[in-house]
């Protein structure tokens, strides 16, 4: 990409094949491109596409069934819609979001932890960078890495600085995004650790809000950041695991439009 998208919405799949609630591929599908429809119908311009009905999620390397329906669904919506699309292979398993976005033309993918240790409900989470940024030279060099930055859902090592791990995710792991959230999904982050993220990586890194986007606390945010990937609050009811609802999906629009962003 030349320009980061400024807004971008997330498409939670419903579980895959070979995870505990799956139903079937044709619901996933459904309701994936369902999802699409009516955020790029909104005027959202890119999508992050995200295996969120999975739990429990696997540490690191997801089976080689999951890759390959993530593949399917992203494919799928890419057809129907022309807009950046993006990729994030929970829990931490970025190689094979990797793998996707070069089989499917996705343009950047997720990745929860790229350097360091965070210590989540799967385990311990240990960045694997060098892998990855070989593995994306290989195979798709062109594809983005946007990294989280302590990333939610997960506690950190004692005495870990946020200033420290955002200039490492950058200068060491090579993202070229990095990602700030709250502490869990939909949840807020703190304005002040997300200007601690923006003086800490180099200039022309772009930020990116991952969690707690809404309407209301969108001017806030644009005023540090450079992107927001909003989820939660587009959906019925504000409850992630519901579609998503067109009128949330609108207004969100139409705030960030008159803010300059779109």
């Amino acid at each position: 990409m030349t320009t980061i998208p400024r807004v971008v919405g997330m498409v939670h799949l419903l579980p895959l094949p070979g995870s505990p609630r799956h139903v079937s591929m044709g619901d996933v599908l459904g309701a994936a491109v369902e999802d699409a429809d009516v955020l790029v119908d909104a005027g959202f311009g890119a999508l992050l596409v995200e295996n969120f009905g999975d739990s429990p999620f696997w540490a690191d390397t997801v089976p080689p069934e999951t890759v390959a329906a993530m593949t399917v669904a992203v494919e799928t919506i890419r057809r129907s819609h022309p807009v950046a699309i993006g990729v994030n292979v929970l829990r931490n398993d970025v190689v094979s979001a990797l793998a996707v976005a070069a089989a499917t033309g996705a343009v950047f993918v997720r990745v929860n932890v790229l350097t360091g240790t965070m210590y989540t409900d799967q385990g311990p989470l240990v960045g694997r960078a060098a892998e990855v940024a070989r593995r994306r030279a290989f195979l798709c060099p062109d594809v983005e890495i946007w990294a989280d930055v302590m990333v939610k859902h997960a506690t950190p090592p004692p005495e870990t600085d946020v200033a420290q791990v955002a200039h490492d995710t950058v200068t060491r792991g090579l993202a070229d995004a990095v990602i700030v959230t709250g502490g869990a999904t939909g949840s807020t982050p703190d304005l002040e650790r997300l200007s601690v993220v923006r003086g800490a990586v180099p200039a022309g890194t772009p930020v990116v809000v991952g969690s707690g986007a809404d309407s209301s606390n969108l001017a806030s945010f644009m005023t540090v950041a450079d992107s927001v990937i909003v989820g939660s609050s587009l959906k019925h009811d504000g409850d992630p695991r519901n579609r998503v609802d067109r009128d949330r999906a609108r207004r969100f629009i139409e705030t960030a439009t008159g803010l300059g962003l779109l």
